[in-house]
């Protein structure tokens, strides 16, 4: 934690509930997914895949319980593992307990989304439109068409879902996506927009940086980059995006990023933990200099991943290696989604034998 974190006193609060219901009530597992449901909030928020063992830990006394509480957690740690398998089991299993638990909807239309799977996702937001919630059919069903080749549909959907709520947390995600769908619309400067009025919520979000970091690379903006990643170097994707731009800036301490980039990939290999392969396709490609295996690597990510992101780093991978045949999975998917950013599908052309 960081001095003077707010946070380290919620959490001894919830591990002082957690500690309190294995005395009193040692069949209660509500405690314990509150505190792995926070853990997890933190892994996403700060980037650091240590939360998600301490929300295992949290979990692993309750790991036959069907509460859907329970269930919902565990579904989002599996996710956040590339389990996608498991994690939509999980949450088929909450939403039989309870059919009306809508947030089980939302991630699972989220996975399907990440699978390219459009028919699967649409689904899903058909059921939050069922259960009446307004603000996640939005976001579900803006960016079922943002990727299947109706972006200025998915746009305008995704906004009025801002429109419509004031939370914090849901504002936060739909200004990140209109940012990237902005972006992708080749309008930088409203993207831009989006990407600062999310910024301006305060709320830490390691997506939301890595996102922001991306659309400034893309733009030649290192320095910034390096401005709003000072202190986020626990997280291996946010660290990915602070050693690009300090090797851009030929900054000396640019050398020790890559060094620790490169110390963690070993290290995530000897785990067998594959969450980061996006990310390490970009290491080796960039940094490391070293295409053909960044085009293994990216060709392994893309096999269990499908977002957008994904297809970028398989493409620049074929091409920097010279392998048009790798690229043809996404090439096959450009032409099937009408997915309609134009630096892909430029890159899709310069992948092609």
């Amino acid at each position: 934690m960081r001095p003077g974190d707010a946070t380290t006193r919620e959490l001894a609060g919830l591990r002082a509930a957690v500690a309190r219901a294995a005395r009193e009530a040692p069949a209660d597992p509500l405690p314990a997914a509150h505190l792995a449901g926070r853990y997890y909030e933190l892994a996403v928020a700060r980037g650091d895949p240590r939360y998600i063992g301490y929300a295992d830990a949290a979990l692993a006394p309750f790991a036959r319980s069907r509460v859907p509480a329970v269930l919902a957690v565990r579904g989002q740690l599996r996710q956040y593992r590339h389990d996608f398998d498991g994690a939509l089991e999980d949450f088929a299993g909450a939403l039989e307990a309870d059919p009306q638990f809508a947030s089980a909807h939302a991630w699972r239309g989220a996975i399907y989304l990440v699978q390219a799977n459009y028919a699967a996702a649409r689904t899903e937001c058909d059921a939050l439109l069922a259960l009446d919630r307004a603000v996640l059919y939005g976001g579900c069903i803006g960016l079922v068409h943002a990727y299947g080749g109706r972006m200025e549909a998915g746009y305008a959907t995704l906004q009025r879902a801002l429109e419509e709520t004031r939370d914090p947390g849901n504002r936060l995600w739909l200004l990140t996506r209109l940012g990237e769908v902005a972006a992708w619309r080749g309008q930088p400067a409203l993207a831009e927009r989006h990407y600062r009025a999310a910024l301006a919520l305060g709320i830490e979000d390691g997506y939301l940086l890595a996102a922001w970091s991306d659309f400034l690379l893309d733009r030649q903006r290192p320095a910034e980059v390096v401005k709003w990643l000072a202190g986020w170097e626990a997280s291996d994707g946010l660290l990915l995006r602070l050693a690009l731009a300090g090797t851009a800036l030929k900054q000396p301490a640019a050398k020790a990023h890559v060094q620790a980039l490169a110390d963690r990939f070993a290290a995530a290999k000897v785990r067998g933990d594959t969450t980061h392969r996006a990310e390490e396709a970009r290491y080796l490609m960039h940094l490391a200099g070293d295409p053909a295996t960044a085009l293994a690597v990216a060709a392994a990510n893309y096999r269990v991943q499908r977002e957008p992101r994904d297809a970028r780093v398989l493409l620049e991978a074929a091409i920097a290696a010279k392998d048009a045949g790798a690229a043809q999975p996404v090439r096959d998917w450009l032409r099937s989604s009408g997915f309609e950013d134009a630096y892909l599908r430029q890159l899709g052309l310069a992948s092609a034998p």
